[in-house]
């Protein structure tokens, strides 16, 4: 089999995998030419294509989740550079397995001049002294690092360090980009499957979508449904025992996609925390993009909560946050804590009819003009036309709250907001109530 590096020295690389390793390893990337998706940092002539074409990589970190090829990469950089490559995981290495690498790194450069690339998978794992430990090396040239991590970098890396390596984000897998190198595993005898049964293409589709984007899960999927197929198809049965997962009927384009999340908006908004979710948990197994529950999440916080709980949209804008930040799967973690507080808060959508009864009124009637002295007065000739005179500024009225009228005076006493006695917006209500007297009696 060919080697995988063309280098002269490797360490805690399965440089060359055999026959009996996984299909995944047998099947990695060997140049960028096999190399599937990621185009949006390897395009022909950006930085990174340019640094591993020549065969001088620069520092860097490479960040993304798992399945989208941080390791391969990594190792299609070390196989072209003109020196030794060296592997750790921050899971079992520590400050004296660096220190060893860079006493390696030393010794080369010493009697061959000879660089070291040095692939540190899981960087994130790495503490501030172990990261301080890696920086003097790194600085000076010793090291080339490529580290990888499905962490955001800037919250998990050193400053230091992080100044002296390029950033690259990448990208789960496309399912048509998934789809491609379960059929190179299938169609190349040498490194894929010898000789592989015919497979159901709905059960193709099933693990593509199944994989979430995962390189890694769909070989290793692949390739135990070949095992539990024997010489008969691989079909849906095969795919499911593989997972370990049902098939669901569940379209992400299709009418399953918003029957779904229409149960799932309904149950939380009928505070029925169990049926919320289940009808998340099938969105999720169905390989529905989170960031589309997300901001159901964000609309139903303001539509269905409002200001009966003003925490309810902090609560679901920090978990749609935390879904472009952290990504599948964990972020599923994050969804399930934000359905759990949506489901049962108090409920009100005040402000929603509040909004749409205005908006009604300005469709029907048309736009009244504001009262003078609410006009802008800032331009040359304002004071002239009238604009701002008579205005009585908030905060230096009692309690911070003038009695002046602020409607337009054809609109009169028309009221919008209908607070309901639900939660904090009780509260609302019984200030707005006070309120509404005190203009009253102004007018």
């Amino acid at each position: 089999m060919e080697q995988l590096f063309d280098i002269g020295e490797t360490r805690g690389s399965d440089a060359t995998p055999d026959a009996d390793a996984p299909l995944a390893v047998r099947m990695r990337p060997r140049s960028l030419a096999e190399l599937v998706g990621q185009e949006h940092v390897l395009k022909e002539g950006s930085a990174l294509r340019t640094a591993i074409e020549s065969g001088r990589p620069h520092s860097a970190i490479l960040y993304g989740p798992p399945g989208s090829g941080k390791t391969t990469l990594a190792r299609i950089a070390a196989a072209g550079a003109e020196g030794a490559f060296e592997e750790e995981s921050a899971v079992n290495a520590g400050r004296a397995e660096i220190r060893a690498v860079i006493e390696r790194a030393k010794e080369r450069r010493q009697t061959s001049g000879r660089q070291t690339v040095l692939f540190l998978d899981e960087i994130h794992r790495f503490n501030k002294a172990q990261q301080d430990a890696l920086l003097p090396a790194v600085e000076e040239g010793l090291l080339t690092l490529i580290g990888a991590t499905t962490e955001n970098p800037y919250f998990e890396v050193n400053s230091a360090l992080l100044s002296r390596c390029q950033i690259y984000e990448l990208r789960p897998l496309d399912p048509e980009q998934v789809k491609a190198l379960l059929q190179r595993a299938l169609s190349d005898p040498e490194r894929g499957l010898a000789n592989p049964p015919p497979v159901d293409p709905r059960a193709l589709e099933m693990l593509v979508d199944r994989s979430g984007g995962d390189a890694r899960v769909a070989l290793a999927g692949l390739e135990r449904a070949v095992e539990h197929a024997g010489e008969s198809e691989v079909d849906i049965a095969a795919i499911e025992d593989a997972l370990q997962r049902k098939a669901l009927d569940y379209d992400r384009d299709g009418d399953r996609h918003y029957d779904f999340i229409s149960a799932w908006i309904k149950s939380t908004r009928g505070s029925d925390v169990d049926a919320a979710l289940y009808y998340l948990a099938v969105m999720l197994e169905g390989g529905e993009d989170p960031r589309f529950i997300a901001r159901r999440m964000v609309i139903l916080a303001s539509e269905d909560v409002g200001n009966a709980d003003p925490q309810a949209l902090l609560v679901a804008d920090a978990a749609a946050n935390a879904v472009d930040r952290v990504g599948l799967p964990e972020c599923a973690h994050n969804l399930a804590q934000a359905t759990v507080y949506l489901a049962l808060a108090p409920k009100s959508n005040a402000s929603y009819k509040a909004l749409a009864a205005a908006r009604g009124e300005v469709r029907a009637n048309g736009a009244k003009t504001p009262p003078d002295y609410l006009r802008d007065a800032h331009y040359p000739g304002a004071k002239k036309l009238g604009r701002g005179e008579g205005y009585r500024y908030a905060h230096d009225e009692p309690d911070g709250v003038s009695d002046q009228s602020l409607m337009p005076e054809e609109l009169g006493d028309l009221r919008f907001y209908a607070p309901t006695d639900r939660g904090f917006e009780a509260e609302l209500g019984r200030r707005w109530d006070a309120l509404r007297k005190r203009f009253r009696r102004a007018s």
